[in-house]
């Protein structure tokens, strides 16, 4: 296995130089990667990642689109929705109450500063970052190209909780699949298990993904890591569940960062002292229109764009809210929350499956979300087990005072949000899982 890794680790680096964290859209001729995996590399020297034996995409995937046949699916940059809080406009659920507000703690909400104010953090108060701009990478991001990192987060990005907007779902049928499956994983305490790699979207490139990720579940998770590797790993879970959820560190912007990735971290153009999370939840929902099929072993779903920023919000799905104020969030500011409260990051998955494909070359096409009006999968799509990881951080109320890792040019952008995952479970973990989301058990 270590002479495969080290073939493969030269192998690709070749094709790719740091593909873009769940956006970017490969293709092309075909080779072999350890697991059933297949690599496709095309003329520009994109990578797409395949299992199941396919060397190139679905008859009905387009990729580039960025969400393939979406058909409604949050396409429109609409949040998503969240199972048991109402959607899009649509009355919630006579039958799951709205989560009220708590009451009020006596202290005003915590306000956003002017517009004008700007990050500490950044040299000359919002300048080019490092005098001049700090480089990625040595100079270099995704084919070459030079980029500085940009400055950012902005001031205005920072909103009181109470202004967000409210979150809505569609009404649950009597066919809906109601139960919850929860796997209990750790908060990844001390950066136990973190690097800046994403197996997903850059398989094979250390530093793909240009910021620093969160591990729990999954102890081998790395740019190396295969379907072989993953399926002969421990895990944090308590439950056995082998599966690989990661996402985005967030950090407190003044602190100091004592890793030994502190450099190439800087260079990224994230500084600050990782916080490590209050609370990770990960639970498992159904569908409310109609039960739900196991998720196969070794699919890969992700959620959100890291590079909203720049591409725009169509694909950008994540949530930023507060305990207690769950029935409202914003997709694009930090929220500053009252006294006693968390702010929380609500990484909503898609959960309608082709049926055939365990990846796509966007990682996008195979797994899509369901109509966010209706809640109803498109024709031909099975509603599997909806993920949401619930991501809770002591932080402070002010503005300006903790920001996500992002890739360069994204500048801390709250609407990069996102999330990946890797189902590792057992076929026996999926059963039970399926048969408590549609027996309507917890």
């Amino acid at each position: 296995m270590g002479r495969k890794r080290k073939a493969f680790a030269v192998f690709v680096p070749a094709l790719l130089m740091a593909a873009s964290a769940c956006n970017d859209v490969p293709g092309g001729a075909a080779a072999p990667l350890p697991g059933g995996t297949t690599v496709a590399v095309d003329a520009a020297g994109n990578v797409q990642h395949y299992t199941g034996g396919r060397t190139s995409p679905p008859a009905t995937e387009q990729p580039g689109d960025g969400g393939g046949q979406n058909g409604g699916q949050n396409g429109d940059g609409q949040m998503p929705d969240m199972p048991g809080m109402g959607g899009d406009g649509q009355t919630a659920d006579p039958s799951q109450p709205a989560v009220p507000d708590p009451p009020d703690s006596g202290s005003p909400d915590p306000g956003s500063p002017a517009p004008g104010q700007t990050d500490p953090n950044q040299p000359g108060g919002g300048g080019q970052a490092g005098g001049g701009g700090q480089q990625n990478g040595g100079g270099q991001n995704q084919g070459g190209a030079q980029n500085q990192a940009k400055p950012g987060p902005r001031a205005d990005q920072f909103v009181a909780i109470r202004k967000a907007p409210a979150v809505r779902q569609p009404r649950r049928a009597r066919t809906a699949s109601t139960g919850t499956f929860t796997s209990s994983c750790g908060t990844n305490a001390g950066q136990a298990h973190s690097n800046p790699d994403n197996v997903i979207v850059a398989p094979g490139v250390q530093n793909g993904a240009h910021h620093i990720h969160d591990y729990v579940g999954n102890k081998d998770t790395s740019a190396f890591s295969t379907d072989q590797t993953l399926a002969a790993a421990g895990t944090t879970c308590t439950n056995g569940d082998q599966s690989t959820y990661y996402w985005p560190v967030v950090r407190l912007r003044a602190g100091q960062d004592g890793s030994d990735r502190a450099g190439q971290s800087q260079a990224d153009g994230n500084t600050g002292s990782i916080v490590t999370p209050a609370k990770v939840t990960l639970q498992f929902f159904g569908n409310p229109r109609s039960k739900v099929t196991a998720i196969p072993r070794f699919t890969r779903i992700v959620t959100g764009d890291a590079k909203a920023a720049t591409n725009g919000p169509a694909n950008a799905h994540s949530q930023w809210t507060c305990s207690g104020f769950e029935n409202r969030a914003f997709t694009d500011k930090y929220p500053l929350c009252p006294s006693g409260s968390k702010v929380e990051r609500v990484l909503n998955f898609p959960s309608c499956w082709d049926g055939q494909n365990t990846d796509s070359a966007n990682h996008r096409d195979h797994m899509v979300f369901p109509d966010a009006r209706t809640g109803q999968c498109p024709q031909g799509r099975k509603a599997v087990p909806q993920l949401r990881m619930t991501l809770a951080y002591n932080v402070p109320a002010k503005a300006l005072a903790f920001a996500l890792d992002t890739f360069p040019e994204q500048g801390h952008d709250p609407v990069t949000d996102h999330g990946d995952f890797i189902n590792v479970m057992t076929d026996q973990l999926m059963r039970k899982a399926v048969t408590a989301i549609n027996g309507r058990r917890r």
